[in-house]
C-alpha cells in the first residue's frame, strides 16, 4: 500500500470550480483508481497526470456535479 495526500475538490453545477468545496486527507490505497472504486460518489470521467507527475481522476455524474481528486505520494 502506498501512502497518498488526496486533495479534494467537489464542484456543483451552479457554482463550478470558483467555489468548490476543497478539503485535503490522507489515505493509504494500493493504487488511485483503488482508491476511487471504492470511496468515490460517481463513476470516473477523466483520469490524467498533471504536470507535477500527480494523478488527478476527475468523477461527476449527468447533472453536472463533479468530484476532483488529485493524488500525491
Amino acid at each position: 500500500m502506498k501512502e497518498y495526500e488526496i486533495f479534494i475538490e467537489t464542484m456543483n453545477p451552479c457554482d463550478g470550480a470558483k467555489y468548490a468545496k476543497q478539503e485535503i486527507i490522507e489515505a493509504e490505497a494500493e493504487s488511485p483508481e483503488a482508491y476511487i472504486k471504492e470511496h468515490a460518489k460517481y463513476p470516473v470521467l477523466e483520469t490524467i497526470k498533471n504536470a507535477d507527475g500527480d494523478t488527478v481522476v476527475t468523477t461527476g455524474n449527468k447533472n453536472g456535479y463533479l468530484i476532483r481528486y488529485t493524488f500525491t505520494e
